[in-house]
């Protein structure tokens, strides 16, 4: 047992360290860059009175509701996941699952909004309709993607989180995926300084 947890451990820690990061045309970025995109993003839009929506399915959608919370709560920024179940069920029975995220930001979304979009394949239906909307809405696009490299949602964002996985291995992306977003919250509240640097301090 400790054997294969020190090789699941360490799988993890070099599926993080070979995160690659893009933009919109595809050019690398380095992963410092993209995580500061993101986190000034996030303050810009909040200080304009504006939100960051985080979307995605099955363990990702848990990632969306564990950020938006983490994101308002100790971050002190405008931010929530568009999971509740009655819209879901509702949108999903009445537009069909694919529209479910979509039609919400119909809803919601306005100019200047950030959209962190989290799709352990990059390719639910869902999801990519979430990102052609919310650029309808003139919303900045963040993703979080993994598996194939060359998975539609990767080419959609701002900025493109990629996270290489193999069959059965989705719990290392999903991990990975939340480690991420968490880097730049923890960060900016001030980990590895002082706790508290941020907006607000951790309750």
């Amino acid at each position: 047992m400790q054997e294969l947890l020190d090789r699941w451990i360490g799988s993890l820690a070099s599926a993080m360290r070979a995160a690659e990061v893009t933009d919109r045309a595809s050019k690398k970025l380095t992963l410092e860059a993209g995580c500061e995109w993101v986190r000034k993003s996030a303050h810009q839009a909040h200080d304009a009175g504006n939100k960051i929506i985080f979307v995605g399915n099955g363990g990702s959608a848990g990632i969306a509701s564990h950020l938006a919370i983490d994101f308002s709560k100790n971050g002190g920024l405008r931010a929530l996941a568009f999971n509740d179940p009655s819209a879901l069920t509702c949108l999903g029975n009445d537009l069909g699952y694919e529209n479910v995220f979509a039609k919400q930001l119909e809803f919601h979304a306005r100019p200047g909004d950030v959209l962190i979009a989290i799709s352990s394949s990059g390719k639910s239906p869902n999801i990519l309709g979430a990102v052609k909307t919310a650029r309808t809405r003139d919303c900045k696009v963040v993703t979080y993607s993994g598996f194939n490299e060359n998975n539609d949602l990767r080419r959609t964002g701002d900025v493109n989180f990629y996270v290489r996985g193999q069959d059965m291995e989705y719990g290392f992306v999903e991990v990975a995926h939340l480690a991420l977003c968490h880097a730049v919250l923890d960060i900016d509240m001030g980990w590895g300084t002082k706790w508290g640097s941020g907006l607000a301090k951790s309750a």
